[in-house]
């Protein structure tokens, strides 16, 4: 790719009037439409595959959590904790595990041993509906 070309992709981080207060020649922001594509379609446009081209965001890295349980006590009684203190979780033990991407719930699992590591498998996985429905 040439340098003229991959100037057109960049996002400009300086100011409308460019570095020294003059007029900026050409506009160096990207929409979301050029990230995309056009709507969703893929590249000869026929539009059968509606889904977005992730490539360009599949190298971000999220953190993936697991939730063992959670329970809520007075400060008083979390001094009092030192080593051998038992604290009781909200979450029964037949009860599955919160699998989160980011802090957000994503899926429930069940703990495994893999070559004397811990692993996950995944027992549901909560529906992109389910997943939107929270965000709103």
């Amino acid at each position: 790719m040439s340098d003229e070309e991959n100037k057109d992709e960049t996002t400009s981080t300086e100011p409308e009037g460019g570095a020294n207060g003059t007029p900026a020649a050409k506009s160096d922001t990207v929409s979301v439409e050029d990230i995309v594509g056009d709507n969703g379609s893929d590249e000869d446009g026929s539009g059968d595959d509606a889904r977005p081209d992730l490539g360009l965001i599949l190298d971000i890295p999220v953190t993936l959590s697991l939730e063992l349980g959670s329970t809520t006590i007075n400060l008083g009684d979390l001094l009092k904790l030192n080593k051998g203190s038992v604290v009781a979780l909200e979450k029964e033990a037949s009860e599955p595990l919160d699998v989160k991407v980011n802090g957000t719930l994503i899926a429930f699992a069940e703990v495994v041993v893999i070559n004397d590591r811990y692993g996950i498998r995944l027992i549901d996985v909560v529906s992109e509906s389910e997943r939107l429905k929270k965000l709103s």
